[in-house]
């Protein structure tokens, strides 16, 4: 484009000594109108030359004021640039306009609820989460597991919480089922062990007493024990059932209230956690999660991709259809969008001005000329022509004036 632009001038020139030679050698009038229309094409070739030569360099190496724009004002322009940018771009009013226009929550709601995009969310999110789960150190995560959680629960006393929550259950009967079971298994067992009973009566009967009488004493003994089982098996209003619900209840009361009782139960918390098996099973928790992350991870087919994707797909969906969470989506973003802006304005524009501060001077005009350049080349050629038909102009009103 340089050479084209300079073909113009050139071509100005050639005209411009051609009708200067041919008016000395006596050329009719109409030369007078072509020599100035070139000597003004010559005029504006140069001036438009140097105007966009002054931009990048100076021109013929002629420290001329104002020239080597580029070059020497990089700094300034970057900072020009960068405040350019904070204001017409990060301002909280443009961010907002410009997201409300876009509608974030609608566009990303039909592309979530396609499957095949809801896939490859999940397939990243799959390989975010190895990611994270290779770089974490096992000893890191198990410490802080151990002083996150297990020293959290160290530090919350066990008595009124679970005091409370027992009393729930006792309250409304849930635990019925369970004495029910008791009460079941407990009379299966007087009646499957016969000869146990007869035993233990038999062994603690005195040495003096003759056997048919021990025999008869413990069949007695037996029968009473069975029948015992029997009605507390079937008689849910029996008192021995009545006087486990009452005992519970005061448990559940005591847990709350009575010091002693909330001390019994902080030890046993203690020997609970400190016992070697629940070490083992604090310490290999995180080897178990991971294990079990990763796998999930790498299938496809796994329940916690499957659900993930299934997740997302029912996002989009909603986000298409339900009116009211679009537009909550949509608050949210512009919200998040606003506070980014008004709070890291400053650096997201210094973040130009320095980048453009860190470039050689020589380098940057360069490529700016590079990028540039062809369209400031028309310059120089519009500059031709419009300065020939502007002298050409001048030169006939002239003589039509003279």
């Amino acid at each position: 484009m340089k050479v084209v632009a300079l073909s113009f001038l050139l071509g100005a020139t050639v005209i411009f000594l051609a009708m200067s030679f041919w008016q000395s050698a006596g050329a009719p009038a109409w030369a007078g109108y072509v020599k100035a229309a070139a000597e003004a094409g010559m005029v504006g070739a140069l001036a438009d030359w140097f105007a966009v030569t002054a931009l990048f360099r100076h021109p013929l190496g002629i420290r001329i004021p104002h020239t080597a724009i580029i070059p020497t004002r990089k700094d300034a322009l970057g900072n020009s640039l960068g405040d350019f940018v904070g204001t017409n771009f990060l301002s909280e009013q443009v961010v907002r306009e410009r997201l409300r226009r876009v509608g974030v929550a609608g566009r990303l709601g039909g592309w979530l609820g396609q499957e095949a995009n809801a896939e490859r969310v999940t397939a990243e999110l799959s390989t975010v989460v190895r990611g994270v789960v290779a770089v974490l150190r096992d000893e890191d995560v198990q410490a802080v597991l151990e002083q996150a959680v297990v020293r959290r629960v160290v530090a919350v006393p066990w008595g009124p919480p679970l005091g409370k929550l027992l009393a729930g259950v006792f309250a409304d009967g849930a635990h019925h089922k369970l004495v029910d079971l008791m009460c079941d298994r407990a009379y299966e067992w007087v009646k499957a062990n016969h000869t146990a009973v007869l035993r233990v009566v038999s062994d603690r009967a005195p040495t003096w007493s003759p056997r048919f009488v021990d025999s008869m004493v413990a069949d007695k003994v037996y029968g009473e024990v069975l029948s015992f089982a029997w009605l507390v098996k079937t008689d849910p209003n029996h008192p021995m059932r009545l006087a486990v619900d009452k005992f519970l209840a005061e448990f559940a009361e005591d847990l709350q209230h009575d010091e002693a009782t909330m001390r019994r139960a902080e030890a046993v918390k203690e020997q609970v956690l400190d016992h070697p098996e629940v070490q083992n099973v604090i310490g290999s928790a995180w080897s178990t999660a991971k294990a079990m992350l990763l796998d999930a991870a790498e299938d496809p087919s796994s329940e916690l991709r499957k659900r993930v994707r299934e997740g997302l797909v029912a996002l989009g969906r909603r986000l298409t259809g339900d009116d009211s969470l679009r537009e909550k989506v949509d608050s949210w973003v512009e919200g998040v969008a606003a506070y980014v802006v008004l709070n890291y304005r400053d650096e997201i524009t210094t973040l130009i001005t320095d980048t453009v501060q860190r470039w050689d001077a020589a380098e940057t005009s360069r490529k700016i000329e590079l990028q540039v350049g062809r369209d400031l080349q028309f310059i120089r050629i519009n500059g031709t022509v419009v300065g020939a038909l502007a002298g050409l102009l001048i030169y006939t009103v002239a003589q039509l004036i003279m």
